[in-house]
């Protein structure tokens, strides 16, 4: 029976090989790799494969089962780690398959950026969907090691994370032929992100990896120095460490804006603040109004402040308390948003009937049914009149060179009155 013997090998050729594997690869009788894992054995006597259509090399493997030749294949780095093992163990008899591997791209990486690594999100979106990406990028994650691929280069990955607008700043580390005479690593800062933009895959090796790193501490300087007048980039605001997706987004806020009618010098309430947000761009239009973001978390609060620092608002009022008891010691309000209610939404309706002024203007942005039903059910016993807008967006996200729609998660907008205003759209 043959013995198959799968040998992991680097840029280094042999001489980065062991005595050991060394010594299986001369006793080969077929050597099988791409060209440029067989050219570093130019005058190696065995029949050679050229590694290049998989499924017709497996059929030649697999014919050589029940001979006693001795079987080498070379690959790269880790054949059990993102690589052609995971195949073999599939196609081929586990028994009579060896592995042997060399250190993989991604620990060369993190070697040359001298980081622990064991914390590491790993994935490879070599011939893949970036799907997985995408998710890791919104939940923050510290440390991100990609395997890519032509595609989904490294110009491709900064599009594409530009495209997603995060409140998560990242510097790219692009680490190419690791291990080899050409080996080159180089860091891409958030500040110059921007400019891989602009950047194909030709400029990079072929062999690359790429590592993004959190940054912790924003500058100041990476906001935009024109801001738009409304609809402030997600990207602008700092937001929770563990949630960074936690946040009223760009499209919704927009809506909510233009559902709360808006008038200068009115009194406005925001209720389950988050991160300031919506109160923010709403002090940004209003600059005569008073908004009070009501934020019951100490980081909320905390972040409230550090956005309005950034962007340069001072007539937002951080209400730190639980909604709805602390509601009853501000001044009634014109307008009110509700973007939390931490399961008091009955009593935070209530209590928003008795302070609203008389013209006043409830907007409510709810994720859930079961908050939906509530509202259905509290606003006609209580006499106001309401209209829903439901909203179910999507933004592009490129997905190599092409495009496609990644959806944001839909959100009802609820814009109710008392019956004595004067609001009488019911629509």
């Amino acid at each position: 029976m043959a013995r198959i013997e799968v040998v992991g090998i680097n840029l280094d050729g042999a001489a980065g090989l062991s005595a050991s594997v060394k010594q299986l690869i001369n006793k080969a009788t077929v050597l099988i790799g791409s060209s440029r894992h067989l050219s570093y054995f130019p005058k190696h006597p065995a029949t050679q494969i050229v590694l290049n259509n998989l499924d017709r090399a497996i059929e030649n493997i697999y014919q050589l089962l029940t001979t006693d030749n001795n079987i080498v294949i070379l690959v790269s780095g880790d054949p059990l780690f993102f690589g052609l093992g995971r195949l073999l163990l599939e196609k081929l008899p586990a028994e009579q398959l060896s592995f042997h591997p060399h250190l993989s791209s991604i620990q060369l990486a993190f070697s040359r950026l001298k980081l622990p690594w064991q914390d590491a999100k790993v994935i490879s979106i070599h011939g893949r969907s970036p799907d997985e990406l995408i998710k890791l990028l919104q939940q923050g994650e510290d440390k991100i090691a990609i395997l890519t691929d032509t595609e989904h280069n490294p110009s491709a990955i900064a599009r594409l994370y530009l495209a997603l607008d995060l409140p998560t700043f990242y510097c790219f580390w692009v680490c190419e032929n690791l291990g080899g005479e050409a080996e080159k690593i180089t860091l891409f800062s958030a500040e110059n992100i921007a400019k891989l933009a602009n950047l194909t895959a030709d400029d990079f090796a072929p062999l690359n990896v790429v590592i993004l790193l959190h940054q912790e501490v924003i500058d100041k300087s990476l906001i935009p120095n024109s801001l738009p007048v409304i609809g402030i980039p997600d990207s602008a605001f700092l937001s929770f460490r563990d949630r960074p997706g936690l946040m009223t987004k760009r499209e919704i806020r927009i809506a909510i804006l233009g559902e709360l009618a808006l008038q200068p010098k009115q009194i406005v309430w925001d209720i389950g603040a988050g991160i300031g947000s919506v109160a923010i761009e709403i002090a940004r239009l209003c600059p005569t109004s008073q908004v009070y973001a009501i934020e019951k978390t100490a980081i909320g609060q905390t972040l409230i402040e550090q956005n309005c620092q950034r962007l340069q608002v001072n007539n937002v009022i951080i209400v730190r308390g639980n909604a709805p008891e602390i509601l009853s010691q501000l001044p009634a309000p014109d307008r009110i948003f509700i973007g939390g209610s931490g399961g008091n939404l009955a009593d935070i309706l209530d209590i928003c009937q008795k302070k609203i002024n008389l013209e006043g203007l409830l907007v409510i942005a709810l994720a859930t049914l079961e908050n939906l039903y509530q509202c259905l059910d509290w606003f006609p016993r209580h006499s106001w009149q309401y209209r829903l807008l439901q909203l179910q967006i999507s933004r592009s996200t490129p997905v190599g060179s092409l495009t496609r729609f990644t959806p944001l998660n839909p959100v009802t907008i609820i814009t109710a009155f008392p019956t004595h205003s004067k609001e009488t759209d019911n629509r």
